[in-house]
């Protein structure tokens, strides 16, 4: 989770951007970068899985009934993490998009998407990752590797959340100041001073 935590934070860098730019021009970059650095995301967290399974030994399990409301809740975090993503533009998010355009031989970069707010973002700042944070925490058996990857993870999408903030307040300026100040960070109704 560490390499691949590294990796991922590296090929997000601007410094790294701009020398796949020079490398392969402003356009192949604009059409190509984010797809290839999802698959790279991809390539790295799936030997991470079956290496999992493989050393696991159950830390605890939940008794009935609240087993079934761990597995509701992982449901609920499931369908919230899937109408987040339906809620910004998927095909963009995956970097299809951008190659689609690519091969259209329409202008590229793209224009930058419109600030979503509403639906779940008005709820949470960060909904993909409050929703994933539900589906990892509440499995209704949490083995060692589960706990330790549990915890990577949160720590991931606690920095990877603040990174993010920074560049949203660049590309969004005072609009996206004004959300922060209106809606929770990562956790609905949970609000922090800075």
């Amino acid at each position: 989770m560490l390499i691949f935590a590294l990796i991922h934070s590296i090929t997000a860098d601007k410094r790294i951007k701009q020398g796949f730019a020079r490398f392969g021009g402003e356009r192949v970059y604009h059409g190509w970068y984010r797809l290839l650095y999802n698959i790279l995301a991809l390539l790295l967290l799936a030997p991470l899985f079956p290496y999992m399974w493989s050393i696991s030994t159950p830390l605890y399990q939940v008794p009935q009934p609240f087993a079934t409301l761990f597995t509701g809740i992982q449901g609920i975090g499931t369908i919230g993490l899937c109408v987040s993503l339906l809620q910004i533009d998927f095909l963009r998010f995956a970097g299809l998009r951008q190659v689609l355009a690519l091969m259209q031989n329409k202008p590229l970069p793209l224009p930058n998407e419109p600030l979503q707010t509403g639906g779940l973002y008005g709820w949470v700042r960060h909904p993909l990752y409050f929703f994933s944070l539900l589906t990892l925490w509440f499995a209704p058996t949490m083995t060692n590797a589960a706990f330790v990857f549990n915890i990577a993870a949160t720590l991931y999408f606690t920095i990877g959340s603040r990174i993010e903030e920074q560049r949203m307040v660049r590309a969004y300026g005072e609009s996206y100041i004004q959300y922060q100040q209106r809606v929770a960070w990562m956790i609905p109704l949970l609000r922090f001073r800075k």
